[in-house]
C-alpha cells in the first residue's frame, strides 16, 4: 500500500471526479473530502459516495454547513438557475454568474488543507478549470498561486519546509482534454453529476450542463448519463 496521501476535494463531478481517479494512478492513497453546503444540487453528494467507493478511498468525509445562510447565490438560494452558456469574464467585462457562491473555492481548499496538514498528506487535489468554465474567479490560475502561498506562509507544514502542495492538474485542459486524461485512468462518468438543477435527470440547459455536453462531444465520447 502506498505510503504517498493526498486529499482530493470531491463534489461528485465531472471534474473532481478525475482528479480522484488521476490521483489513485499517481499512486496515492486517496482521502476524499466532500462538501454538504447547502446546495440545491444534492444529487452530487450521492454521487461523490459512489465515485469515493468506486476509487477505493481510504477515507471519505462529507462535512455539512450551510452557506446558503447569507445568500448570493442561485446554487445555495431561491435564485433561478440561468439557461444557455455564461461566458467568461473578459477584459472588457467582469460580469459574474449567478452561480458562483462567494468564497466557494477558497474555503474549500482552505479545509482540504486542514485536512490534509492533520493526516500527513502532501497534495490537496482541486478540479478547477480555466478554459472551459463559467468564469468563476475561483477557478482561475492567479487564485490558485495566491492559495498556495497563503498555505506556505499560514501551515506548521508549510514553516516547516514540508509542504502542502495544491495539485490543480484541469486547470489549463478543455472539457474535451480533461475527459480525455480521465478516460485513460479509467474514470466511470456514469457515476457523475454536473447539473446545477436538482432533478433525477440533467436539465441539459444550465451551463454547467452544455460544458458538459461540449466536452463529450468535442472528444467524439458518448455521456454515460445521456445513454
Amino acid at each position: 500500500m502506498s505510503s504517498k496521501k493526498a486529499v482530493v476535494l470531491l463534489s461528485g463531478g465531472l471534474d473532481s471526479t478525475t482528479c480522484a481517479y488521476l490521483a489513485k494512478h499517481e499512486g496515492y492513497k486517496v482521502y476524499a473530502l466532500s462538501f454538504d453546503y447547502g446546495q440545491r444540487l444534492v444529487r452530487e453528494i450521492e454521487s461523490a459516495k459512489k465515485v469515493a467507493a468506486a476509487v477505493g478511498v481510504a477515507e471519505h468525509l462529507v462535512m455539512k454547513f450551510d452557506l446558503g445562510m447569507w445568500g448570493g447565490s442561485a446554487l445555495t438560494s431561491d435564485i433561478d438557475v440561468p439557461t444557455g452558456h455564461v461566458a467568461a469574464p473578459t477584459i472588457e467585462t467582469t460580469r459574474i454568474p449567478v452561480t458562483y457562491v462567494p468564497g466557494r473555492n477558497m474555503i474549500f481548499l482552505s479545509l482540504g488543507v486542514s485536512y490534509a496538514e492533520a493526516i500527513g498528506a502532501d497534495k490537496v487535489f482541486i478540479g478547477v478549470n480555466s478554459i472551459d468554465y463559467s468564469g468563476y474567479p475561483d477557478c482561475r490560475p492567479e487564485f490558485v498561486q495566491a492559495m498556495q502561498k497563503a498555505i506556505d506562509l499560514g501551515t506548521k507544514a508549510g514553516v516547516e519546509g514540508k509542504g502542502i502542495h495544491v495539485e490543480a492538474p484541469l486547470l489549463m485542459l478543455t472539457k474535451a482534454g480533461i475527459i480525455e486524461l480521465g478516460t485513460r485512468v479509467g474514470v466511470d462518468y456514469s457515476l457523475t453529476w454536473s447539473c446545477y438543477q436538482g432533478g433525477e435527470k440533467p436539465c441539459g440547459a444550465c451551463d454547467s450542463c452544455l460544458l458538459r455536453r461540449k466536452g463529450f462531444q468535442e472528444c467524439g465520447r458518448v455521456d454515460p448519463i445521456d445513454v
